[in-house]
């Protein structure tokens, strides 16, 4: 029968959040890791991984409808330098670290959080905030700069000894490292998990799906897997008929694989006839008209090489798409890409991103 921990640890399988479990595990503390997961972060099968390098026992949680949720609504506290809404997505996750705490009994949370590390989430104030928005206010102790911070119920009890607790701050390493090779790591990890939402990519395509998703297919509610999506394949967007049609193309089997998966009745997937080639899946694609479909097979038709190669010869090229058979001229996938498909630069996605924060302001809305 697994133990009753004395802790859960908010881990997201970079250095801090290891070392904030080491630190409290070599008080004797009783500790269990809680790992979250989205389309955006997180680690699945990393669990045994990290058992094996670091000796600690963690488990997993699925955030990611709770995540998408949150962004539908917009963040209370707004987002950073990309569409990363960092103090939002910390409450988010001590609140489900404090379900699973509940659930498992144990008598208090903790995270891998520096004072100063970083400059959105691990600033003074929202320290302060971000335990009191998640209703974990003295239940949440960061090992690692608690020395800094005031004490929490569970030093005061004396269930944690904060003699032996930290005091780092800033943005520098050397600490923490020093701290790794005294508890004999053989292997560093990174700082942080890695959130794609802190990469301009990333960012640019998860603000189509948040602004964009077209209508025939959840207009307005983009879900976890919508946002799995925009991650994968090239990815083109075209505005035809008063609204968004979006189209995704695999780069390789992993993808076509992902695309198959994430079809739904709504959907449409195009596949190249009789020839070798990515797979396309054209979203809402049950309800687009003849003249767009062509566009997009042509448009998938031009990433397979032999499908090009059959075209440069003067053949015809089949896709199908459902049940439809279409048929491609030479000429229209020679063309390939269109100037009306294809995906804003990320200036120009920053620039919606800003605008909506401004109108979002004036009408008094976070």
């Amino acid at each position: 029968m697994t133990a009753i921990p004395d802790a859960v640890v908010l881990f997201s399988g970079g250095l801090d959040s290891i070392l904030a479990a080491r630190v409290l595990m070599a008080q004797g503390l009783k500790v269990r890791c809680l790992h979250c997961v989205s389309p955006f972060f997180g680690e699945p099968g990393g669990a045994a991984r990290w058992r094996r390098l670091y000796g600690v026992d963690v488990d997993v949680a699925d955030v990611s409808e709770d995540f998408a949720a949150m962004l539908r609504e917009r963040p209370a506290h707004g987002f950073g330098k990309c569409l990363n809404p960092c103090v939002d997505c910390k409450i988010l996750l001590l609140k489900a670290a404090r379900r699973h705490m509940e659930e498992v009994g144990a008598r208090f949370l903790a995270s891998g959080e520096v004072l100063g590390q970083r400059p959105m989430s691990q600033r003074l104030d929202t320290l302060h905030l971000i335990p009191r928005e998640a209703g974990v206010r003295g239940l949440l102790l960061r090992p690692l700069c608690a020395r800094r911070l005031p004490p929490t119920e569970a030093e005061e009890s004396g269930l944690v000894d904060r003699e032996r607790l930290l005091g780092i701050s800033g943005r520098g390493r050397g600490d923490q490292l020093a701290l790794a090779r005294e508890f004999g790591f053989s292997e560093i990890p990174t700082p942080g998990g890695g959130c794609r939402l802190t990469e301009r990519e990333n960012a640019r395509r998860y603000w189509l799906t948040l602004t964009r998703k077209p209508a025939g297919a959840g207009e307005g509610t983009p879900t976890a897997q919508d946002f799995r999506l925009a991650a994968t394949g090239r990815q083109y967007w075209r505005e035809a008929g008063g609204r968004w049609h979006w189209l995704c193309v695999g780069r390789n089997n992993k993808d076509n694989e992902r695309l198959r998966e994430a079809a739904g009745p709504e959907d449409l997937v195009l596949r190249l006839m009789g020839l070798p080639g990515p797979l396309a899946l054209a979203r809402g694609g049950a309800a687009w008209d003849k003249p767009l479909l062509e566009e997009a097979a042509a448009i998938m038709a031009s990433c397979a090489p032999k499908a090009r190669e059959a075209a440069a010869g003067g053949s015809r090229v089949g896709v199908s798409a459902g049940t439809l058979r279409l048929t491609l001229s030479p000429e229209s996938v020679a063309q390939g890409e269109r100037e009306s498909w294809g995906l804003p630069t990320w200036e120009e996605v920053r620039e919606e991103i800003r605008a909506e924060a401004r109108e979002r302001a004036e009408a008094g809305r976070p």
